[in-house]
C-alpha cells in the first residue's frame, strides 16, 4: 500500500511523516533553487521583452528578485517542514495557505508599485508574473518532492 492518501475532500496528496528530515532539507533547498532560478530567467526574459527603466529600483537589478524569491521561499520550507511534522494533510492545508499568501502579495504590486518612480504596467506585469513562477514552483515542488518513497 502506498504511504500517500488522499482526503475524501481533496485530491491533493497527504505527505507522508516518513520523510527523512536529510531528504526534507535536500528538497527545500532544491525548492528554494528552483524557485530563484524560474524567476531569474522571467527577469532576464522581462528584461528582453519589457525592459526595464532604472529608476525603477525594484527590478534595477537581478539581486532584488534573487532576495525576495529565496527569502519567502526559505519561509514557505519552514512553515510546510512545520505542516508535516504537526498536520494530517500538510499539502492540503499548504497549498490554501500559499494560494492567500499569493494573493496579499499581488496587491502592492496593484497599489504601491505603480507609483514607484520609473514603474511601467509592463514592469508590474513581470512582478507580478514572478510572485506566480515563485508560488508554483514552490507549492509544486514542496507538496509533491516530499512524498515518502516506501511502499
Amino acid at each position: 500500500m502506498s504511504s500517500i492518501a488522499s482526503t475524501p475532500f481533496s485530491s491533493v496528496p497527504v505527505a507522508s511523516p516518513a520523510v527523512s528530515r536529510r531528504r526534507f532539507a535536500l528538497v527545500g533547498l532544491g525548492t528554494a533553487a528552483a524557485a530563484v532560478i524560474a524567476n531569474l530567467l522571467v527577469y532576464a526574459l522581462g528584461s528582453a521583452v519589457v525592459g526595464y527603466d532604472s529608476r525603477f529600483v525594484v527590478l534595477a537589478n537581478a539581486s532584488g528578485t534573487i532576495l525576495f524569491t529565496v527569502v519567502p521561499a526559505i519561509m514557505a520550507v519552514l512553515l510546510y517542514a512545520v505542516l508535516v511534522r504537526f498536520s494530517g494533510n500538510p499539502a492540503h492545508i499548504f497549498t490554501n495557505i500559499a494560494v492567500v499568501v499569493l494573493i496579499v502579495s499581488l496587491i502592492p504590486d496593484l497599489t504601491y508599485i505603480p507609483s514607484v518612480p520609473g514603474a511601467t504596467s509592463g514592469q508590474t506585469a513581470i512582478l507580478m508574473l514572478m510572485h506566480v513562477v515563485a508560488a508554483v514552483v514552490i507549492v509544486s515542488m514542496l507538496t509533491t518532492q516530499t512524498r515518502s518513497e516506501r511502499p
